[in-house]
This record gives structure tokens, C-alpha cells and sequence, in this order.
């Protein structure tokens, strides 16, 4: 069984998915505390003179602690500029007609008890039935399990049954020093490893890391197949730990 943790994203890039379509289960961190300003709640999207940010309004005045399932929307009518700025930079893409009716039905659906979970959940199960990922995904609010970072990912590792834990890179630094966590639950860790591939977008030049519903109304249905032309085998964690004090290694010489 081979489980994937990571936080919700609005609107995620493709390697989001990526991930997601290599696990059996897909786990949506939402029990830990939510960061402003972060991929949680935002994403971007190309436009002639670049990328450019989409951000749903979020409560966190006075809720500094508070955990991404708590998370309220400041402004329940966020879609309308973000629809609008999505129709303008995309309505001549060649696949725009064929998913914008659907995006823009979902995000219409935010009412005033909105949380920002809700609806990064119902774009995800959206996106991933438009690419044709299968995998299960779960809040880990359904799950009830406690403990702070790598104890975290372990417990819920063992909750589903997992015998191996896919990480995204980002998790590295911290995940390394304390993998014997993970290993004393006989818990096998391996990293997600993704090149960002080109494909036919819109105000040349090509950009990366847009949102990826950039790739869906540029490419549709051909989206999937080049989501995992990205793909690279799964970095070890001796590999990982080697690429990053390589990296340190640059940096003193250069400091």
C-alpha cells in the first residue's frame, strides 16, 4: 500500500497530480495549522504578461493557530474575479468550452458557510475525474490521528495500512533527520521526482508551474499522458540526503 500526505491546494500544479496518480491513497493534510498566503489558498494561472495569482479570500484575523479544516472564506463571492480572470486568459484556449462550464459551476457552489477545505476538495475530485486518476483520496480529519510532523505521517501511515510513504521533495530537510519514525513502523520512504515537461500553451514563452488547469484547457484529454511524461523514478532517501548536501557544499563556496 503506498500512501501519499500533503497539505490542500487550490487549484495545484501538475505535479500535484503527478503524485497522486502513483499512490494507492492520497491523504489531504488538513489537520495542521494553516499558513496565509500559501498554496493552500492560492495558485496562478498564465496571462500575457505572465503569471498571475488567484487568491480565495481567507478568515485568520485572531485565528493565527487555526487548522486548515477550520478555515472560513472572507469573501464567498471570490469566484466571480477569479472566473473572470480565467475567461479572459483562456477563452481562446482550444479546450476552454469543454471544462470551463464545469470549473465555473464548482466555485459558483461557495456560499456563505463556505470553508476553503470544501472547495479546494471538490476542485481536486474534479480535477483528478477530468485526468482520470482513480486514487482514494482522504481528509485526514476523517482519520483522527494526532501527532506533530513526521510522528503524524507515521501514525496515519499506519492507519491505512501503508507500507510505503511517498513524499512530495519539499518534505525532505525535516523528513530525513527523523526517517527512523517512519522506518520503526516498517514504513519504506521514497521521494516524488518530477521534471516539469512543455506542452502548448497560450503567450509564448512556455512558463512552468502554473495552475494545472492551464494544461487542461490547452491540451484536454492528451493532459494526463503529459502529467507522467514528467515522471522520474522515486528518489531514495540516501539520494536525497546526497543531493542536498551537495547543494550545501555550493553554497559555502559561493558564500
Amino acid at each position: 500500500m503506498r500512501v501519499a500526505i500533503t497539505q490542500p491546494t487550490y487549484l495545484p500544479w501538475i505535479g500535484y497530480f503527478d503524485l497522486m496518480d502513483q499512490v494507492d491513497t492520497f491523504v489531504l493534510l488538513d489537520t495542521v495549522q494553516f499558513e496565509k498566503q500559501s498554496w493552500q489558498q492560492r495558485n496562478r494561472i498564465k496571462t500575457p504578461t505572465g503569471l498571475q495569482w488567484l487568491t480565495v479570500p481567507a478568515v485568520f484575523r485572531g485565528r493565527l493557530e487555526q487548522k486548515i479544516q477550520a478555515v472560513e472564506i472572507r469573501d464567498v463571492d471570490f469566484w466571480r474575479k477569479h472566473l473572470r480572470a480565467i475567461e479572459l486568459n483562456y477563452r481562446r484556449a482550444p479546450f476552454f468550452e469543454s471544462y470551463f462550464p464545469a470549473l465555473s459551476s464548482i466555485l459558483r457552489e461557495t456560499d456563505a458557510t463556505a470553508h476553503l477545505m470544501d472547495v479546494n476538495v471538490r476542485l481536486l475530485e474534479w480535477l483528478a475525474g477530468v485526468l482520470g486518476i482513480g486514487t482514494r483520496v482522504v481528509r485526514a480529519s476523517s482519520l483522527s490521528e494526532e501527532g506533530k510532523r513526521t510522528q503524524l505521517l507515521a501514525n496515519i501511515c499506519q492507519k491505512l495500512h501503508a507500507t510505503q510513504y511517498f513524499s512530495p521533495i519539499g518534505s525532505a530537510e525535516y523528513l530525513l533527520a527523523e526517517m527512523w519514525i517512519l522506518s520503526s513502523c516498517n514504513v519504506e520512504t521514497v521521494f516524488h521526482n518530477y521534471m516539469h515537461p512543455q506542452y502548448t500553451q497560450l503567450f509564448p514563452p512556455f512558463l512552468a508551474f502554473a495552475s494545472v488547469i492551464d494544461l487542461i484547457f490547452n491540451e484536454g484529454e492528451r493532459s494526463m499522458q503529459i502529467i507522467r511524461s514528467g515522471r522520474r523514478v522515486p528518489l531514495t532517501p540516501h539520494e536525497v540526503a546526497a543531493t542536498l548536501a551537495k547543494a550545501t557544499q555550493v553554497e559555502v563556496k559561493q558564500a
